[in-house]
């Protein structure tokens, strides 16, 4: 298993991709630390992840919150002895972020998402890196969105939000892969299974009359092979990313957005 012997935090855990990233990591071998905001969605992918017979433990976390993730994070320490890979997949709710026009947005809702999302993957992945230093070794993850790279009209601070958490992703690596730390990101196309593209398509089938069966093939329509991509394929992904198959990959964002942008 290409994560045999690792020690994996999720962050996010109990969403739709920190929860199939965390199961795509114990699949491979990997003792599995999940934390969220809200207890019962981590619960439920540990529950999992045990009644397939790997090894999980899930934690409420406030990732905006820097003593609570360092907290966390000595007690894996404790525990485990070490961490190998770090993943942020911590989100925030699009209700109040998106769906305004930049003229009619203030500025405190326009920053709210730069804010949350950079704040959270600054302090994950700093504080673990403060551990990996130490064995020399690890790998700090966060997935990002088609919007980094791309002008989407209404989406407020979120498109910016992407585009400094792939900046930082290079910053970061460009510190930490001399000590030995990969830091890499992945950048996902539209996953139907997921709740963010379900959270999307509420306000616009409001707005235009759209089908989920209509957006989906919208969606679609701009990829290569005119479909979206599975949660199951990115985690798939994410776990080779964090393995050492990959450890020639550092300071890079995985396009995952099946040719509807090119890099």
């Amino acid at each position: 298993m290409m994560l045999e012997n690792k020690v994996a935090v999720v962050y996010g855990a109990g969403g739709s991709i920190g929860g199939a990233v965390a199961r795509a990591f114990a699949e491979e071998g990997a003792e599995v630390f999940l934390t969220g905001h809200l207890l019962a969605g981590v619960d439920a992918v540990a529950a999992d992840i045990v009644a397939a017979g790997g090894s999980a433990d899930a934690a409420q976390v406030d990732a905006l919150d820097e003593g609570a993730v360092d907290e966390h994070l000595q007690s894996v320490i404790e525990r485990a002895g070490k961490v190998d890979i770090s993943f942020n997949a911590v989100g925030i709710p699009d209700a109040g972020v998106v769906d305004v026009p930049l003229l009619e947005v203030d500025v405190e809702r326009f920053l709210l998402p730069i804010d949350a999302y950079t704040r959270s993957y600054f302090l994950t992945a700093r504080l673990a890196a403060r551990r990996m230093v130490t064995a020399g070794s690890g790998v700090i993850m966060r997935v990002t969105a088609l919007h980094a790279r791309t002008g989407i009209p209404l989406v407020g601070g979120y498109g910016p939000a992407m585009a400094a958490m792939e900046a930082l992703t290079r910053q970061l690596s460009a510190e930490l892969a001399p000590r030995g730390i990969r830091v890499v990101g992945m950048r996902p196309q539209a996953m139907p299974e997921s709740s963010t593209i379900r959270e999307a398509f509420e306000p616009r089938a409001a707005a235009t009359g759209l089908t989920w069966e209509q957006w989906e093939e919208q969606l679609a329509g701009r990829t290569h092979p005119r479909r979206l991509m599975t949660l199951d394929e990115m985690s798939g992904v994410a776990a080779f990313l964090a393995s050492d198959r990959a450890r020639g990959l550092t300071g890079t964002i995985v396009n995952l957005t099946m040719g509807s942008l090119d890099d």
